[in-house]
């Protein structure tokens, strides 16, 4: 039978995240501010303080500032030099997790965060990293906190080899469907996580070949367990050249694209690789021709009604048809 792991994080993971923050990161962490980043009431971090100071024999100063309880820990700086990463480089993973942590939340980063609070404690007084330097815009993307049980399954089952029977519901579906899989790669796409597998043998049934190796957005993974199945990777598998070489991320056989584009849209396609035997053409009146080659027909005409009015879709023939029918049903809901 497969087997479920506990998302929960125990009372002693906390305890330790909590005397993290407050060692490694220099100055002062309202209560509100802690409570928020352990996901835990203010009455839980206020014991979680007590027990620190106790159990570790160390004072953890408490100031008040208005209306609002702070935590200060200042412990020696006793630690070499060369123990430390640079002020350039913890600025680089700074900025790397804040890119990024929207994608999979606080508790998801923290073994990273630790990372960058540890080593930022050990700067000199006087190459102190600002806080806020980087942002990130998160409208239309996902919260992954309630799937983060299903990632570490996934994490788990490519780290040990073992086949995942997952209960997995496609966004038109009433209900889940159950498969296994071989679990391959986990990868970010357009702010949503996807994972990249191979079918599996159910137990019991004939396996058949697919087409199509199975393409699985993690928000749609309703449940998955680790199996006592052990699988081989397979040699054949290369994600850059399945994944990055083409326009596309879902895989329906390829096709060549061309496309024209005018104004600020011409700017914007050619700043960017769209596949990797992508064709720019520069007319004189500012316009380009774009030609390359894709996957999916569905995302090749989401892409360019993107564009509005500055692009146009040349070829090929029948996908230029379904474009045009698109465009009615459009128009269609507005008269």
């Amino acid at each position: 039978m497969p087997r479920k792991r506990n998302p929960d994080i125990s009372h002693g993971d906390k305890l330790l995240m909590l005397f993290a923050m407050l060692f490694f990161r220099p100055g002062s962490r309202s209560l509100t501010q802690l409570a928020a980043e352990l996901g835990c009431s203010k009455q839980a971090v206020a014991r979680l303080v007590d027990q620190i100071e106790s159990g570790y024999s160390v004072r953890i100063e408490r100031q008040m500032r208005g209306n609002r309880l702070y935590y200060v820990f200042d412990p020696p700086r006793k630690y070499p030099p060369a123990a430390m990463l640079s002020a350039t480089e913890l600025n680089t993973l700074q900025m790397c997790r804040a890119f990024t942590e929207h994608l999979l939340g606080t508790e998801q980063f923290g073994e990273a965060m630790l990372t960058i609070e540890k080593s930022t404690r050990l700067l000199p007084e006087d190459e102190a990293l600002p806080e806020g330097n980087f942002g990130v815009l998160r409208f239309g993307s996902i919260d992954y906190s309630p799937y983060r049980s299903q990632l570490r399954t996934l994490v788990e089952a490519m780290e040990r080899k073992c086949v995942c029977e997952v209960k997995y519901q496609r966004i038109l579906d009433r209900k889940a469907a159950t498969f296994r899989i071989k679990p391959l790669k986990i990868f970010a796409h357009r702010e949503s996580i996807y994972v990249h597998a191979r079918y599996a043998k159910m137990p019991g049934e004939k396996f058949r070949a697919p087409d199509y190796d199975p393409l699985l957005a993690l928000h749609r993974i309703k449940d998955v367990a680790l199996t006592e199945a052990k699988f081989v990777f397979p040699k054949d598998y290369d994600f850059d050249r399945t994944m990055n070489r083409q326009f596309g991320v879902i895989h329906a056989g390829r096709f060549a694209v061309k496309a024209e584009f005018t104004g600020w849209a011409a700017g914007f396609v050619t700043e960017r690789v769209w596949s990797t035997d992508q064709k720019i053409k520069h007319r004189k009146d500012g316009s380009v021709v774009i030609e390359f080659t894709a996957t999916s027909e569905p995302e090749v005409i989401n892409w360019i009604l993107n564009f509005g009015d500055e692009a146009k879709l040349l070829g090929p023939s029948e996908l230029v048809e379904k474009l045009k029918k698109r465009l009615q049903s459009v128009q269609q809901l507005y008269t």
